[in-house]
């Protein structure tokens, strides 16, 4: 889902031409695509909403037939348990459960860093660009930086990491 690139860059220094090494790091829409769908689903789970193709079409703002197409996906990554039918279930596995989980942490940390830290106005569009490139070592920094808050500026549950045991 994600790649590392490697860029020559030469330079002339002098008479002499040096070659620098910059490393990117691309990571892939879709990547961030499955996340939000993982952290929509355990948002939902954590409020004791019914998981439905529907409710969760609306609270990502995309059609129904997408989050269908998704949920297959998800299924298929061993990331969800979708089974459609009479009764139609979606629940998350443990790896899903794991990364949704990550993210909802991920979202509230950064909120409370705005709010409380910065004291700035949260903005959830910056939140949603940043909480996919946090890896659990920055979440638990923040964590720590933050003295382990337990809610979010909104009052959710700010879901415990390493850091805080």
């Amino acid at each position: 889902m994600s790649e590392i690139m490697t860029i020559n860059n030469t330079r002339k220094s002098g008479n002499r031409k040096e070659e620098e090494l910059e490393i990117l790091y691309i990571d892939t829409a879709e990547a961030e695509h499955i996340e939000m769908y993982l952290k929509a689903i355990w948002s939902m789970r954590e409020r004791k909403q019914e998981i439905k193709v529907s409710s969760i079409a609306k609270l990502l703002n995309v059609t129904q037939p997408s989050v269908v197409q998704m949920l297959h996906k998800l299924n298929d990554a061993n990331l969800v348990k979708y089974k459609t039918g009479k009764n139609i279930v979606v629940e998350l596995t443990n790896e899903g459960n794991t990364i949704g989980k990550q993210m909802i942490r991920n979202t509230r940390l950064l909120e409370v860093m705005m709010k409380d830290a910065l004291k700035i106005e949260i903005d959830e569009e910056m939140v949603c660009g940043i909480e996919h490139h946090m890896k659990k070592k920055f979440s638990d920094a923040l964590c720590i930086l933050l003295k382990h808050p337990r809610k979010c500026p909104h009052g959710h549950n700010i879901p415990y990491g390493q850091c805080c045991r």
